[in-house]
């Protein structure tokens, strides 16, 4: 069916373009355990040294370099700062089983020399997931110049739904700021990638998809530059051919454009754009 070779395609599209970041991501870690040791002097370092343990039961993963699993640390080189490195420590509460995962992100801006951490943020719940899984996390260190002297990076969650009757992916963005030397959210939830759609399995079937795209805009609110955010969707209504076989009928794109502003705490995020739960 050529519907399943399309959606092959894109999923091995997908594997290939996410595969080279999520290395390079990882590899930035350098020695994981020393900057888990650096940020969490009474963490406990397991037997085979591959985890931490913080009381009474947080679990750290300390991230191999060939390792991209959605749990391990993940660290990036900030571009913007590149005497800076950025790191996302999964805090994962290891009381709950292997099915359910709750727990927290821990950001922190690190000294690439000394490791010392300069700046940290909790942000709580991050990590937990249930039916719908976290299927990976990695930092956005793309050119959102918010203000002078203001650079943001963005932190990325893609989540997903394996189902082959309603499947279901989401990708949300945070942005993060270093405002008076403290390290703050300027932006909480974005959706920036998302698809789903049901399927009984035969050729009734109904698929949409969407992708935004973000670009900092001249105009500025609260003395922070606005974001442009254009929202491109499509849907597809496979049905047979005379042949019996399935054939995909995808619509035309439709482009919505946002304007995002800061009011003066936070980006507010469009009530289309906002992520599960927000």
């Amino acid at each position: 069916m050529r519907i399943l070779s399309r959606t092959l395609f894109l999923f091995l599209g997908l594997c290939l373009t996410s595969l080279s970041p999520a290395r390079a991501a990882a590899g930035d870690c350098g020695d994981a355990a020393a900057l888990v040791q650096q940020a969490y002097p009474k963490a406990r370092k397991s037997a085979d040294g591959t985890s931490f343990t913080l009381e009474p039961h947080i679990s750290i993963a300390s991230t191999l370099p060939e390792s991209d699993a959605p749990f391990d640390l993940v660290c990036k080189i900030w571009p913007a700062h590149d005497d800076l490195l950025l790191v996302a420590v999964p805090l994962i509460d290891a009381a709950n089983g292997d099915h359910l995962h709750v727990g927290d992100i821990e950001l922190l801006v690190v000294d690439r020399k000394s490791l010392r951490v300069r700046q940290r943020l909790l942000q709580p719940g991050l990590m937990t997931d249930d039916a719908i899984v976290i299927d990976k996390v990695e930092f956005d260190t793309g050119h959102y110049a918010l203000a002078p002297g203001v650079t943001a990076f963005g932190l990325r969650i893609e989540m997903a739904h394996h189902s082959l009757t309603a499947p279901f992916t989401e990708t949300d963005l945070r942005l993060f700021a270093l405002v008076r030397g403290e390290l703050h959210v300027v932006l909480d939830g974005l959706v920036v990638a998302g698809s789903g759609g049901d399927s009984d399995g035969s050729c009734a079937e109904s698929f949409h998809s969407s992708q935004v795209s973000l670009a900092m805009s001249p105009a500025s609110h609260q003395g922070y530059h606005d974001i442009t955010a254009v929202e491109r969707s499509t849907t597809d209504n496979p049905s047979p051919d005379q042949n019996g076989e399935c054939q995909s009928h995808p619509s035309k794109p439709v482009k919505r454009t946002y304007r995002v502003r800061y009011d003066g705490s936070r980006y507010a995020v469009p009530v289309a754009l906002k992520v599960m739960g927000l």
